[in-house]
């Protein structure tokens, strides 16, 4: 996009045209979050009628996991080439339809294979919300709409948590499932207000649609270059891919993005998936360990909008190193002999941080790469981390059937948080160092002109 209509965007009010795209962006993302964490909900249940152990349990987990690895890899790259809101409603297709039909599932092998698939669209739907979330949010507020935004993963989980405890007991584990069909349900309606993206609308000549979007950002001024010479949105699909992500000065910080989402993410998967049966080993009631989740979704909320908030004051790879560091701290105390009131609090926090931070990864990945790589970004970003995903409850299947006492379990689910915070940490220091570099080469010619 030229400049100008960068600008346009950048200083925007927030109005209509924005709260439609947040509001509609956030009801898909409590749908993915429902869908996601629903198996940590029946996990309990399905160990006991299955007869799974642990390990087993932890594997079956892993098959949706492996499918948003690949989804969002694929879908990041794909909507880089066929647009955000057809790469939205083909994740949107696959994760509710599949996510539905697994309530009828009656063995392993059909569920594993159900939530491969639903994982697909899970993990493809992330990036692309994100990256257009982050195209239309005014430059002030971008961080902190993300964050509200992506808090509709923890709204789903508290609904999945919520409803497992009023439904399972009554309908058994399948009705859970079943409620994933809705958003496949309200796809048309979706679709006839999200908006698609800027950039993908001006390489396609598609001009009269642009401005029509441009018309509802800023009423008031519509008569902007929809082209200009640094327009990086002309850049030919052909050469979008993984290499851009190591131009220049992209190396590291792509590394180390790819870093802090594998850490984060096995601390979040391997807490939203063995929490309520760690809690309910060491003595605590499937009722009060699924109040645990609700606990751990309610802090992911608040840390999210306060982290999106601080980032957009302050510096979001700096709140993010902060928030890494709470999340060890926190995570070690939740296994410790503490009062019920500390454990909740604790619990709390490790969802602001683990959760949380997960959310503000993704608006700080947004926010580093150029808009004609952001989904591709944004989706292997998001794809090796799902490695991280996988991971984590895997291991938290490993450590139950090794029986360790409880403190050691999430002693070892905290390690990952110091790592992010390290990662974050070198993250900073090299965005200021560039920073600074491209302020003296800016301040130079001045000086030597004036001299």
């Amino acid at each position: 996009m030229s400049n100008a209509l960068t600008a346009l965007i950048d200083n925007a009010k927030f109005n209509r045209f924005h709260l439609r795209t947040l509001l509609l962006c956030a009801l898909i993302i409590i749908f993915d979050g429902y869908d996601l964490v629903v198996y940590g909900v029946v996990l309990p249940v399905l160990m006991e009628q299955w007869s799974l152990t642990p390990v087993q349990a932890g594997a079956l987990g892993s098959y949706a996991l492996f499918g948003m690895m690949i989804g969002a890899i694929v879908f990041g790259q794909l909507a880089d080439r066929i647009g955000r809101r057809l790469s939205i409603a083909i994740c949107i297709a696959l994760f509710s339809g599949f996510t539905f039909i697994n309530g009828f599932a009656s063995n392993v092998t059909e569920f594993g294979i159900c939530r491969f698939i639903a994982g697909l669209g899970i993990g493809g739907v992330m990036p692309n919300v994100v990256a257009l979330m982050n195209e239309y949010s005014p430059k002030k507020m971008r961080g902190t709409l993300v964050a509200i935004m992506f808090s509709g993963y923890s709204v789903g989980g508290m609904m999945a948590a919520w409803l497992g405890m009023q439904m399972i007991p009554q309908w058994g584990w399948q009705s859970v499932f079943y409620v994933a069909i809705l958003p496949l349900v309200l796809l048309p309606l979706i679709l006839a207000f999200l908006p698609e993206s800027l950039a993908f609308l001006i390489r396609q000549g598609k001009r009269d649609t642009a401005k029509k979007i441009i018309s509802r950002i800023a009423p008031s001024n519509t008569d902007v270059p929809l082209k200009g010479e640094e327009d990086d949105s002309a850049v030919a699909p052909s050469h979008f891919g993984v290499k851009q992500l190591f131009n220049g000065q992209n190396a590291l910080p792509s590394i180390l993005l790819w870093c802090a989402f594998f850490c984060c993410l096995l601390m979040v998967y391997a807490l939203t998936s063995w929490l309520p049966k760690l809690m309910n080993n060491a003595g605590f009631s499937l009722g009060s360990s699924l109040q645990f989740l609700l606990v751990l979704n309610v802090g992911a909320i608040a840390g999210a909008i306060y982290g999106g908030w601080l980032g957009d004051r302050s510096n979001l790879p700096k709140v993010l190193t902060f928030f890494f560091i709470a999340a060890a701290v926190s995570i070690t105390l939740m296994g410790l002999d503490i009062p019920s009131f500390v454990r909740y609090l604790a619990i709390a926090v490790a969802g602001a941080a683990t959760i949380g931070s997960q959310i503000l990864l993704y608006a700080c990945a947004a926010q580093y790469y150029p808009l004609h790589i952001r989904s591709t970004g944004l989706g292997w970003a998001s794809g090796i981390g799902r490695n991280g995903a996988i991971v984590g409850p895997l291991l938290g299947g490993y450590l139950l059937s090794e029986q360790l006492e409880l403190h050691l379990n999430f002693m070892v689910f905290a390690i990952p948080g110091i790592i992010c915070a390290l990662a974050m940490g070198i993250f900073y220091f090299h965005q200021h160092r560039a920073s600074s570099a491209k302020h003296t080469s800016d301040v130079q010619p001045n000086v030597v002109e004036n001299a």
